[in-house]
């Protein structure tokens, strides 16, 4: 439930929070959307695939924001060497999540949210998972998340109906988003407080 819900939860608002205070990011979100999908009707999953600013922006918020510090612990089944270290039999490994993410040998100007950097291959599709073990947001190999499809499938829905549907403003009393973090569980120090504003057709919000 932790992986399914709060995961997902945490790299939206992250890239929201990001987005928001960098207007020509979320300008160029906006831009794909219209050009991809239009303004008379909502992004369906058939759209994501063609969706890969959307979801570079969602990979940065896993790159830079994990929800967890480290993965799951897992168990070595025999002695092996990885990256130079060795590994006896019966250790526990745990791979940290934000050091990866955030590690300076990886990636240029870690700390910077720049989703342009998961578009380095011309026409090839952006996916949230890594399996180069560059970051990790849905784990990797025997032991991967099993529903790294569906996870990337309503996370990127969500984030597509939320970028396409309002406008997001922060509040008239405030110069911007405050991007400090919670150092014990990694999400923002403060929840998310934006206005939002519908900038679609009415007739494509529910009514209540």
């Amino acid at each position: 439930m932790l992986a399914t819900i709060d995961n997902p939860s945490n790299a939206i608002e992250w890239a929201m929070a990001e987005m928001i205070n960098e207007p020509k990011i979320l300008k160029k979100a906006v831009d794909e959307l219209d050009k991809v999908v239009g303004c008379n009707r909502l992004v369906e999953e058939q759209d994501l695939p063609q969706l890969n600013y959307i979801k570079a922006c969602l990979k940065e918020a896993f790159r830079l924001h994990p929800f967890a510090a480290f993965n799951a612990p897992h168990v070595s089944l025999m002695n092996t060497s990885v990256a130079g270290y060795f590994i006896p039999k019966g250790s526990h490994v745990l791979l940290s999540r934000r050091g990866l993410g955030r590690n300076p040998d990886v990636w240029m100007d870690p700390m910077r949210f720049k989703p342009d950097r998961h578009l380095v291959v011309e026409g090839k599709q952006v996916v949230l998972s890594d399996d180069d073990l560059r970051m990790l947001s849905f784990s990797t190999g025997k032991r991967g998340c099993p529903g790294v499809v569906l996870g990337s499938t309503f996370t990127t829905m969500l984030l597509a109906r939320m970028v396409q549907g309002f406008t997001w403003e922060v509040p008239h009393n405030e110069s911007g988003i405050n991007l400090a973090e919670n150092h014990n569980d990694l999400c923002l120090a403060k929840p998310l407080v934006v206005i939002a504003k519908p900038r679609l057709p009415q007739y494509l919000y529910p009514q209540i």
